[in-house]
């Protein structure tokens, strides 16, 4: 199975040990993280190295493909994206995405996107991909709606972060082959 997709400006690839640096770079301003879990504000470098192990031995087992979102120009990593909580019987899976801030407005994670639906529809043979975000990660929602998914619903109290409850949204998009 083909782990690695090239789009215009960006590829998704496979993670490396070597990456832990760039992740652990992007990854810490919290900016840039405020949509994921509240954890990953203490995130250290020996964390990243974790993930990229644990992504290792997912990709294995076929319960996650978390990929790292490199630009083609020198292979750094500027985000990760993936396709998680993978149901083989219902042939559908979420994907789920983070960019570095100053990678942000260049049209990576709509590219990142498309990349990944593809393969995910193409290689691993799923009929539907979702995304759930914040209702108020607005960025987010466009990004989803440019690659052409569609919202579903909302869900209430999704979301605990800040101390507080908030509402997610949840957007499809089906293999219409």
């Amino acid at each position: 199975m083909k782990l690695e997709f090239e789009g215009e400006k960006i590829k998704i690839r496979k993670l490396k040990l070597s990456d832990a640096e760039n992740i652990y770079r992007n990854i810490k301003d919290t900016e840039a993280t405020r949509w994921l879990e509240p954890n990953i504000q203490h995130y250290s470098k020996n964390d990243a190295v974790k993930f990229v192990r644990t992504t290792h031995r997912d990709i294995r087992n076929k319960k996650c493909y978390a990929f790292g979102i490199a630009l083609k120009l020198d292979n750094k990593i500027i985000g990760c994206i993936g396709l998680s909580s993978i149901s083989w019987k219902n042939k559908n899976s979420e994907v789920g995405y983070w960019l570095g801030k100053k990678y942000w407005g260049e049209g990576f994670g709509r590219e990142a996107i498309k990349l990944v639906v593809k393969f995910g529809f193409e290689q691993l043979k799923l009929h539907r991909i979702y995304g759930i975000i914040s209702e108020e990660n607005i960025a987010s929602q466009k990004v989803l709606e440019k690659c052409e998914f569609e919202l579903e619903g909302k869900l209430k109290d999704e979301f605990y972060y800040g101390k507080q409850w908030h509402n997610g949204l949840i957007y499809g998009l089906l293999n219409k082959k």
